[in-house]
């Protein structure tokens, strides 16, 4: 029976509302892999796609050699959003499965790849010479994005400050993957009601840091 590991990834806390959320990902690959072979594994990033060092994503890799299992993911762009990087998976022998589209073969899953990849450069092209525009004709870009981007600022900082109280000095000094199971076992929620991750401990403890860095300036 083939053995899978399935690999998650949401680029923030709050995609866990939207169609790329952990909940749309867990039911894409848990209908494929019921009808497919056995799930030994899980790992899930909460992080840019555009970062493929992803702590959890290398979790992932190794296992999959270790154990001579594929890597199953929900949707090609939740794995990576460059077709080197995945096409240096495949030829490192690595089976990789999308559940969207499980038929696919590797030499498909380089053509989803490299169509998504100039996908987005077009979309970037336009967005670009869109503002271009707009500022050359005198309009004020990102105002309501600043006023916006400043509200969530504030309410993470203010959720970060109450979570760091929670936490006495002992645990602390665990490691973030100890911290989250902490946090998660006290039934201990992020500020949009999700489970910790360790990328998201070591975010808001960062926070935490640079607030009390800004008290001490002059």
């Amino acid at each position: 029976m083939t053995k899978f590991i399935a690999y998650f990834r949401v680029s923030t806390e709050r995609q866990g509302k939207s169609g790329l959320g952990l909940a749309a990902q867990r039911r894409k690959i848990s209908d494929f892999v019921a009808g497919a072979g056995t799930q030994i594994a899980e790992f899930c990033d909460v992080q840019s796609g555009r970062d493929d060092s992803r702590v959890e994503l290398q979790r992932a890799i190794q296992l999959a050699k270790r154990e001579n299992a594929k890597i199953v993911i929900a949707r090609l762009d939740r794995f990576s959003r460059r077709v080197s990087f995945i096409a240096s998976i495949l030829e490192q022998g690595i089976g990789l499965v999308c559940a969207e589209m499980p038929s696919a073969t590797d030499f498909q899953l380089h053509i989803f790849a490299a169509l998504a990849q100039e996908e987005r450069r077009l979309i970037s092209e336009r967005t670009k010479a869109a503002l271009a525009e707009a500022k050359r004709r005198g309009k004020i870009l990102g105002s309501n994005g600043r006023n916006l981007a400043a509200k969530n600022r504030k309410a993470a900082d203010e959720f970060a400050s109450q979570l760091r109280a929670k936490l006495d000095a002992d645990v602390l000094q665990l490691s973030y993957s100890e911290i989250a199971r902490h946090l998660n076992d006290a039934g201990i929620t992020t500020a949009t009601g999700r489970k910790f991750y360790p990328q998201t401990v070591k975010n808001y403890l960062k926070r935490t840091s640079l607030q009390s860095f800004a008290r001490t300036m002059p």
